[in-house]
């Protein structure tokens, strides 16, 4: 298991040797929302507390959780490479954000072989 997942948050899993603790944050949002444990099941089960508090605080407070990986993101690149894939994409007759979305499936599933 590489992250930890609970009610669609994913967090990470590190390890501190000079503490000789497991660790880690939740991924995909702008706060900071961290957790540890001694082993693997205390550091999930804070984990899982971590979320559970986060979001009934967000519930207390009235406010709206923060989603993690809405699906929208900005890329920065070269002019001349944003050029190139716009073409491609118009060639294909595909959205540039189509053409860039199979480009990053691919590269996704050819990593996760």
């Amino acid at each position: 298991m590489k992250n930890l997942e609970h009610k669609g948050y994913t967090g990470s899993i590190e390890y501190s040797p000079e503490d000789d603790l497991l660790y880690g944050k939740v991924l995909g949002v702008r706060g900071l929302i961290s957790y540890e444990g001694k082993t693997g099941k205390d550091l999930e089960a804070d984990f899982i507390e971590a979320i559970d508090t986060y979001l009934s605080s967000c519930k207390d407070e009235g406010i709206e959780p923060e989603k993690p990986f809405k699906g929208s993101f900005n890329v920065r690149i070269s002019a001349s490479l944003h050029r190139k894939a716009a073409l491609e994409a118009m060639e294909a007759k595909v959205s540039l954000n189509n053409y860039v979305a199979e480009a990053i499936r691919s590269r996704v599933a050819e990593e996760s072989r």
